[in-house]
């Protein structure tokens, strides 16, 4: 019972819904915050790298950004910036460490681990291996967020979840579709 494979998910299978803890959550504007990320132009991407070796270090708002668009497990047609889940503001990278803080939109949020586990399997997936990647619950946010995070940093928990067919698929289901390049960055 301790795994973060202990989601309290619906049966898998076709037609399968969340338990909705919030059946009517408060929905943000999106974009507000996104600004600050600057696309770089593609000739500049072209470019050879600095001479010192050192690779790109990815930045907060690029971390936030391939966050934003990630689906909620209960609303799966808003994302966790529509619901105030993923804020620019508690994202940080020290370093090879990315953090991520997320905020569930209500303090007994069944989905919580999965929504966790959403955000870091999408990370994993889209940065280097050089950064390691710990997610935890905004402090004071949920009514069992030690636990939550225990889980979150567990790497065995993680591994294990992430191996279950049922768990995958619905984060699987999160990410999907979730990158949007800008219009101006893509070849004509």
């Amino acid at each position: 019972a301790g795994s973060a494979a202990s989601v309290r998910l619906a049966p898998a299978g076709r037609g399968a819904t969340m338990a909705e803890d919030n059946p009517n959550p408060v929905v943000y504007e999106a974009g507000v915050e996104a600004s600050a990320l600057r696309h770089r132009p593609l000739q500049k991407l072209l470019e050879p790298d600095d001479a010192d070796g050192e690779s790109d270090e990815v930045s907060p708002a690029e971390v936030y950004e391939s966050l934003r668009y990630l689906s909620d497990p209960e609303h799966p047609n808003l994302s966790l910036e529509q619901l105030k889940v993923v804020q620019i503001g508690h994202v940080w990278v020290d370093d090879s460490r990315v953090h991520v803080r997320f905020t569930p939109t209500v303090p007994t949020c069944s989905v919580a681990t999965l929504i966790g586990l959403t955000i870091k399997a999408k990370l994993q997936r889209s940065l280097s291996r050089k950064y390691k990647v710990d997610i935890e619950i905004f402090p004071g946010t949920h009514n069992q967020e030690d636990q939550v995070n225990k889980q979150l940093a567990d790497k065995e928990r993680v591994a294990a979840a992430l191996e279950n067919p049922a768990l995958r698929s619905l984060i699987n289901n999160g990410i999907a579709g979730t990158d949007r390049p800008d219009s101006a960055l893509l070849l004509a």
